[in-house]
This record gives C-alpha cells, sequence and structure tokens, in this order.
C-alpha cells in the first residue's frame, strides 16, 4: 500500500496545470483527475493526465512484483497487487503535499486493472465506453465500470481463473469492494446530480 501511495502522488494533471501557472483544482470540479483536466485544460492535456495516471498504478505494481514474486505464494502475489493499487488510488486521490486533495482514482484504477488482469480491463472500457457514448456522463461510465469489476472479479475468481485458494479469493474479493466504495463515495456530487438530470457531461466533438 505504501509503495502504491507513494507512486500515486504524482498529480499528473497538477503538474500539467503548474506548468501553464494555474492549479485546475481552483476550476471545475476542484480535483485534478483526468475529467477536470479535460474541462480546464483541454483535450490533448487531459488525455496526458489520463495515460499519466493511469501508468503510476501499473509501474506501482510492476514494482511490488519484482520485489516480492520470489518470497510469495501465488495467492499472495494477486492480493498484493490489488492493495499496491490500492495505495496508488489513495495517493491520486488524497495526496499529503496538497492537503489530500487529489482526482477521484478513475485513471489510477484503470492501470490497475491494466496490470492486474486485461480481460477485466476489456469488460470495464466495454462498460465504460457503452455509458458514456450513450450518455456523455463520464461519471456514470466509471462507476459502471466499477461495479463491473468487482461482478467480473468474482466470477472469474469462482471460475478458477486465478489458481487461488477461497481464503485468498475472498479477500481479494472484499479489496476489490474497498475500491468501488471509495469509488462510488468520491463520486457522491456526481451521483446527486445524475439522479437529479443536472450532471455535467463531456463532448469528444463540438456540438453542432
Amino acid at each position: 500500500v505504501l509503495i502504491g501511495y507513494v507512486f500515486g502522488l504524482f498529480q499528473t494533471g497538477f503538474i500539467i496545470g503548474k506548468m501553464k501557472h494555474i492549479d485546475i483544482r481552483d476550476y471545475g470540479s476542484g480535483n485534478s483527475g483526468t475529467t477536470n483536466a479535460m474541462r480546464t485544460l483541454g483535450k490533448k492535456d487531459g488525455f496526458i493526465t489520463f495515460f499519466g495516471d493511469a501508468l503510476k498504478a501499473v509501474f506501482a505494481m510492476m514494482l511490488t512484483y519484482f520485489l516480492f514474486r520470489n518470497g510469495v505464494c501465488k495467492d499472495h502475489m494477486f492480493i498484493i497487487a490489488l492493495y499496491t493499487g490500492i495505495g496508488a488510488i489513495l495517493g491520486h486521490n488524497f495526496p499529503f503535499y496538497l492537503k489530500f486533495k487529489g482526482g477521484k482514482g478513475i485513471a489510477a484504477s484503470v492501470g490497475l486493472l491494466l496490470a492486474f488482469d486485461w480481460r477485466l480491463f476489456l469488460i470495464c472500457a466495454v462498460l465504460f465506453f457503452g455509458a458514456f457514448f450513450l450518455t456523455h456522463y463520464v461519471s456514470l461510465g466509471s462507476l459502471l465500470a466499477y461495479f463491473g469489476f468487482v461482478v467480473a472479479l468474482i466470477i472469474f475468481g469462482q471460475m478458477g481463473t486465478y489458481d487461488c485458494t477461497q481464503s485468498a479469493l475472498y479477500e481479494m474479493y472484499g479489496v476489490a469492494v474497498v475500491l468501488m466504495l471509495l469509488a462510488y463515495w468520491r463520486h457522491r456530487q456526481n451521483i446527486v446530480r445524475l439522479i437529479h438530470g443536472n450532471e455535467n457531461k463531456i463532448f469528444l466533438r463540438k456540438k453542432r
């Protein structure tokens, strides 16, 4: 978790904003994640923010793999990977040097999925982009993707995909649920706006 947190402290959107002499947390939704970077800095910098925030979770999980692969059993490697991912998301969401005011952790979660299981990533990507292109709500796509992550992980786990003991699988499921609840809590204001029909929309192309 600590290794992940250190990597998560690399706030891509905040750094890009500072290079342009602004603090993106003073604009829009007030966080330093991809969506606010896209609204505040433009689509190009928004995409750079997304990839930067995703890769920090990938790098953190790669590091823990190389550090612990020879010292723990296979069951524990999957759990260690998820705990590292949680750390990266916590570092992204709550950076101590920015008074714990970071992003919402979705891009870092994408990195977690890529490093953990590409099949889970594909399932979540389909859910996210399906919801996004139908509604243009990034938040709705993110929430559906997280729900899909938990459901798919449980299905894969019970099918024997990860070759773990049942106790290890239960711990993995618990970690996944914590990640989902954290994402939902970080999106609580978005959920309220979605319910009331006044959530902000993102359009990749200018509306005609």
